[in-house]
């Protein structure tokens, strides 16, 4: 299996959060905005369960595409998931929490993008998905 861009692994972290119905899944390109990572990805679970099954699914997602997670931190008291995987870092927040720190607001020189239709498709097969 060959490598995923970031791009791509965006792509299936993004579907696999959907999949989980996440909500407000946001992905912000990071490239100008800092030096560690290509893009972020941010959603939100409605409890502690479904933020650890987020976070399960992505990683579930991740590992059968041939990506392996750096780090994953916050899992056990599941207020935020921080799943690192290089050129892509995943945030899966409770909402009080999404609300405190707000990345959106304190990384706002990143613009949020829509995963491409055509990239999600070729990578996770699925031609219909509800992404941006």
């Amino acid at each position: 299996m060959s490598e995923l861009s970031a791009e791509e692994k965006a792509a299936v972290s993004t579907q696999a959060a959907t999949d989980k119905k996440a909500t407000d899944v946001v992905v912000l390109d990071m490239r100008q905005a800092s030096s560690f990572t290509d893009y972020f990805l941010i959603c939100t679970g409605g409890s502690e369960r479904q933020v650890q099954s987020i976070a399960d699914a992505i990683d579930e997602q991740m590992s059968r595409h041939g990506v392996e997670s750096l780090g994953v931190e916050g899992y056990q008291d599941a207020h935020w998931i921080l799943m690192d995987y290089g050129d892509v870092v995943v945030h899966v927040f409770s909402q009080d929490t999404r609300d405190f720190y707000d990345l959106e607001q304190l990384w706002s020189n990143a613009p949020k993008i829509e995963i491409s239709r055509t990239v999600l498709a070729q990578v996770t097969g699925f031609h219909d998905a509800s992404v941006g």
